[in-house]
C-alpha cells in the first residue's frame, strides 16, 4: 500500500512524498477500501502550505473525501467486499488503501459516477449551506457570487435553479458565460470596478441581498457595493490571498453584513441526523446527474507532483482527482 505523505508545512510540490505504508490486519468490525477517486481541492493546498484553519499533526497524509471499494472486512455486515462507499470525511484519502469501522460507511446510490461522486462532501454541502442558512430566499429572487466558475460555483447555479432562485455569477474570463448559461446561470459577467451597475443591469434592477465571495479584498468589497440595503455577502474562501472587506457606503450606510462560512464548524455544530439528512439529499442529485462539476484530469499516486501542479494553475476547466489504483 502506499500513501502521500508531508512531514512539514510549505511549498506543496516541495513538502509531498509517495511512501509505503504497512499492511495492517483488521481489527473486528473494520472494513478495507481500495481508493477509487479523491480531489485535489483548495482546503487541501491550504493545508499542505500550512495556511488551514485545521491543521494535522505530522507527518500526515493530505486529502478530505472521495470514493473506495470495499476489499476487505472483519466481524460486520454493515458492508460487503465489492461495496462502493463514500470515504470518511477528514480520514487522509490520498493513498492506495484506507480502513475504517464498517459501520461509518456510506454507500453510494446505484449508479452513481464515482468521479462526481468523490467530490460530494465538500463543495456540494458548502453551495447548499450558502443558499439555505443566511437569507430566506424567495422563488425569483436574485443570488451574486464570484468565482463562479468554481465547484462551490457551479454548484451553486445548479442549486439556486433547482430551488428556482436566479443568479449572477462574476468571472473573471468572458469565454466562461457560455459554459456557466449552459449549466443554468442566469447572468454572467466580467468582474471589474464597475460591477455594482453590471448587477444592476443584468437584474432589471432587482434587490438583490445576498451574495457569496470566495475571493477576498477588492472582490468582496464589489459584491458588497452590488447588494440592496440590508443585504449579506458570505466570504468562504480568499483567492486573492486577501481578507474580505466592505466599503463604509455599504456598511455604514447600506447595513451590508460580512459573514463567513466554513463547513468544518458547521459540521461541529450541526447534529449528525441533520448532517446525514443533507448528505442524503445531494447524494441523490449527483446520482441522478442533477449536480456535476467538470473533471480537469486524473493521475495516479505516484503523479502528485503534476497533479499538485495542475491543482494549482488558474484557468483550469475543472477539479484535479486522484486514481490511486488507476480503476476509474
Amino acid at each position: 500500500m502506499k500513501a502521500v505523505r508531508f512531514s512539514t508545512f510549505g511549498q506543496p510540490l516541495k513538502v509531498v512524498e509517495v511512501v509505503e505504508e504497512p499492511d495492517a490486519p483488521l481489527q473486528p468490525g473494520e472494513a478495507r477500501m481500495e481508493v477509487l477517486a479523491t480531489p485535489i481541492n483548495p482546503s487541501d493546498l491550504l493545508t499542505l502550505t500550512g495556511q488551514y484553519g485545521q491543521l494535522p499533526k505530522l507527518p500526515a497524509v493530505p486529502g478530505n473525501e472521495g470514493v473506495g471499494r470495499v476489499v476487505e472486512v472483519k466481524d460486520s455486515t454493515a458492508v460487503r467486499v465489492g461495496d462502493l462507499v463514500f470515504l470518511p470525511l477528514g480520514s487522509g484519502t490520498w493513498r492506495t488503501h484506507l480502513t475504517a469501522p464498517a459501520e461509518a460507511l456510506v454507500q453510494l446510490p446505484p449508479g452513481t459516477d464515482v468521479k462526481q461522486a468523490s467530490m460530494m462532501f465538500i463543495n456540494p454541502p458548502t453551495a447548499e449551506l450558502l443558499l439555505k442558512q443566511y437569507v430566506t430566499l424567495q422563488p425569483g429572487e436574485w443570488v451574486l457570487q464570484n468565482a463562479a466558475n468554481s465547484a462551490v460555483g457551479r454548484y451553486v447555479i445548479s442549486l439556486a435553479k433547482l430551488a428556482g432562485y436566479k443568479t449572477v455569477n462574476v468571472v473573471r474570463r468572458e469565454e466562461l458565460a457560455p459554459e456557466l448559461t449552459a449549466l443554468g446561470a442566469d447572468a454572467v459577467v466580467v468582474d471589474s470596478d464597475n460591477l455594482p451597475e453590471r448587477v444592476r443591469e443584468v437584474t432589471g434592477g432587482a434587490k438583490v441581498r445576498l451574495a457569496f465571495d470566495a475571493v477576498g479584498g477588492d472582490g468582496t468589497q464589489r459584491l458588497g457595493d452590488s447588494l440592496a440595503p440590508g443585504g449579506v455577502v458570505v466570504n468562504y474562501g480568499v483567492m486573492s490571498g486577501k481578507g474580505p472587506k466592505l466599503s463604509a457606503a455599504a456598511s455604514i450606510f447600506k447595513d451590508i453584513t460580512l459573514r463567513g462560512f466554513w463547513l468544518v464548524l458547521w459540521m461541529k455544530r450541526t447534529p449528525r441526523e441533520e448532517q446525514r439528512a443533507l448528505f442524503a439529499r445531494l447524494a441523490g442529485l449527483i446520482a441522478n446527474g442533477t449536480l456535476r462539476t467538470p473533471v480537469e484530469g486524473t493521475f495516479p499516486l505516484e503523479g502528485i507532483q503534476d497533479a499538485l501542479a495542475r491543482a494549482m494553475e488558474g484557468g483550469r476547466a475543472g477539479k484535479v482527482l486522484l486514481t490511486p489504483n488507476g480503476k476509474v
